[in-house]
């Protein structure tokens, strides 16, 4: 795993523009079983990757933190949402909440999420590639493949599964 996560970025490069020509005619016409190849092609890689493993996204992005997330948290916490904030959070250029700093605050050394059970929604959904209408999120799975082997992986097999 530590050598695919340092060829990643490399390799995400190599095949960016490939990728953003499949994601193109994606957006034009997507299959109409798309959800469920994306689905599938999710469920599959998953049963073979295992997060713990690599935690990149935990280690090099920091999530969006909703309002529901810093309730959730900061309730966790036994904190007011203020307090979480100012302790852990700031604004970004697009006023969003994200992390002060990155790797993840609540990443241990162990790879595991000291607040996994009330974690971003952000978190919890990453790396997106089983949500539906998956062809509306192309620019962010762009990025994701760069950070993700599952994502990159599930990319590479999808372009096998629907040609163009």
């Amino acid at each position: 795993m530590e050598e695919f996560l340092n060829d990643l970025p490399k390799l995400a490069k190599d095949k960016h523009k490939e990728n953003k020509t499949f994601f193109t005619k994606l957006k034009k016409k997507a299959p109409k079983q798309l959800d469920y190849i994306m689905q599938e092609l999710h469920e599959a890689e998953f049963k073979k990757t295992d997060c713990l493993t690599c935690a990149n996204c935990c280690k090099t992005t920091g999530p969006l933190f909703t309002d529901k997330d810093v309730q959730r948290i900061a309730k966790h916490f036994r904190q007011k949402p203020q307090q979480f904030i100012d302790t852990y959070l700031r604004l970004d250029e697009e006023n969003d909440y994200v992390l002060q700093s990155v790797p993840c605050t609540f990443l241990g050394a162990d790879n595991y999420c000291s607040i996994y059970d009330v974690r971003p929604k952000a978190c919890a959904e990453f790396p997106h590639t089983d949500r539906k209408k998956f062809q509306q999120i192309s620019n962010l799975t762009l990025k994701n493949v760069a950070i993700c082997p599952a994502a990159f992986n599930i990319v590479e097999e999808m372009k096998k599964r629907i040609k163009y």
